[in-house]
């Protein structure tokens, strides 16, 4: 046979191999290292259980990106594989190959996989794999943990057979695995067992929390003693959080709930939906961040003049790039308070979402001149506000000017509506039209989408279906 094509005989190889598991135990001393990602595929995928958990014990690469092969662990290949870890932290001297050091069950890894998979892969130079391969100190591999890292979905009122499974076994390995998890989503689980599995995770290395499901201010409260211990958390979104009557418990959660914000050292997104316990009490929250954001949403809630007023004032708001505050009602605040907020985050802002925010033609005059200023500005959004056809066209007047500036979402002026809030379609029509003119008028190519409120498709209040209205220039002949 022909040794034009090596790949074709390591795959021929390691085929072989699968055939005998005593012969695969013997040969993988002195397997190629590029051989081991193929021959692991087809072990995993063939079932050949045995030959599997020796190749984990030999695994030439500090990472297994287990979760790269299975879109949902199966009880079988991932018993298998902590098995093999078993002996692989028992034993006192480990192979010489072994570099292992991560198991990763997120659903990550198919770049690793697909570089391996194919002829191409096994003619990686040295230089391309020592990243993985490189070696530790046989002192540093006894120390070390072994880490397990996983994407915790606590959605289900029990846990499920996997997870069980997991936390079982890393509960009885505590001394030499760790449970690492980045990204934390909570829906409906009790919080006892949040609790539970929380207990058996590494929490500094918790990098984002997402909760969807209406809480107690109570149970945040509960929840935020773990929160506090999440140091490099960078990311937090919080669904709607339910008050109820006590007010002075109430207070008390605030407090305790604020105050582990001081632990959040890297925090940069912060997005809390209906966050209704925030009225008049925005200051203590802003005061306990201790970074600048990146991205800020308080959305759905009602707020006090005051609340927007320690907001424009916080230093941890001047690098924003992100700023929602859509369904927070400002139609009786001082017009000025808009435009002391934007003009503070002017030089960074790039999205600005100030939908159903009951804006009238006095506050955008206020605030346009700042926001002319917004020069990295990508997206704007200004839906379901009340705004006059004149008032628009100062808008598109004043905007014209941002380079950046793809993405517009407008209401339907006031002027459109016939009594009872309805807008036929043949004024949408005609409306689109004196647009277009306007956007001919300023001269620069730009694509507007105009929301009728409520929808006159789906009556929903913001719709994101609808044609765009669209101006662009044609070159000169």
């Amino acid at each position: 046979m022909s040794v034009r094509n090596p790949s074709r005989l390591l795959d021929l190889a390691g085929k072989h191999l699968l055939k005998d598991d005593a012969l695969a135990f013997s040969a993988l001393e002195d397997l190629p290292t590029e051989l081991f990602p193929p021959l692991f595929m087809e072990a995993f995928h063939g079932r050949h259980i045995e030959t599997l958990k020796v190749m984990v014990q030999a695994w030439p690469f500090v990472r297994l990106p287990l979760g790269g092969l299975i879109d949902m662990p199966h009880m079988g290949p991932l018993q298998a594989v902590l098995e093999a870890l078993d002996g692989f932290l028992a034993q006192k001297v480990r192979s010489r190959r072994c570099k292992l050091r991560v198991l990763d069950l997120r659903n990550t890894g198919q770049n690793f996989w697909s570089m391996w998979s194919g002829a191409s892969s096994y003619e990686c130079s040295s230089s391309r794999m020592a990243p993985v391969t490189e070696q530790s100190s046989m002192a540093k591999q006894h120390l070390a943990p072994l880490k397990i890292f996983i994407d915790l979905c606590l959605k289900k009122r029990t846990l499920d057979n996997f997870l069980t499974y997991l936390l079982r076994w890393v509960e009885q390995r505590k001394a030499s695995v760790h449970l690492c998890c980045k990204k934390l989503k909570i829906s409906a689980m009790p919080m006892d067992n949040i609790v539970k599995v929380l207990s058996m995770v590494q929490l500094d290395c918790i990098q984002e929390v997402q909760v969807n499901w209406i809480w107690h201010l109570s149970t945040l409260a509960a929840f935020v003693s773990l929160l506090g211990k999440m140091s490099n958390l960078q990311r937090l979104y919080l669904s709607p959080i339910h008050l109820s009557a006590f007010m002075k418990q109430e207070q008390d959660h605030l407090a305790q709930i604020t105050s582990q914000f001081l632990r959040l050292g890297h925090l940069r997104d912060l997005h809390l939906d209906s966050p209704s316990f925030l009225e008049g009490c925005l200051d203590q929250m802003l005061r306990c961040l201790k970074t600048p954001l990146d991205n800020l949403s308080i959305t759905n809630c009602w707020l006090t003049e005051s609340d927007l007023t320690h907001l424009s004032q916080s230093p941890n708001i001047s690098q924003l790039k992100s700023l929602d505050l859509s369904g927070v009602t400002m139609t009786e605040f001082n017009p000025e308070l808009l435009h002391v907020l934007l003009k503070k985050v002017a030089a960074t802002l790039q999205e600005l979402d100030l939908d159903v925010c009951g804006i009238t033609d006095s506050q955008l005059e206020a605030f346009l001149p700042a926001l002319s200023r917004c020069s990295q500005l990508r997206y704007f959004s200004l839906c379901e506000n009340f705004l006059s056809m004149a008032a628009m066209e100062k808008l598109l007047r004043h905007t014209t000017a941002l380079p950046c500036l793809t993405q517009e979402r407008y209401p339907a002026p006031q002027e459109s509506y016939r009594p009872r809030g309805v807008l036929p379609e043949a004024r949408l029509a005609q409306l689109r039209a004196q647009l277009l003119e306007i956007l001919r008028d300023l001269g620069r190519p730009r694509i507007i989408w105009i929301s009728p409120s409520p929808c006159l498709h789906c009556s929903e209040n913001i719709c994101y279906h609808l044609e765009p209205v669209i101006y662009s220039c044609t070159a000169p002949a």
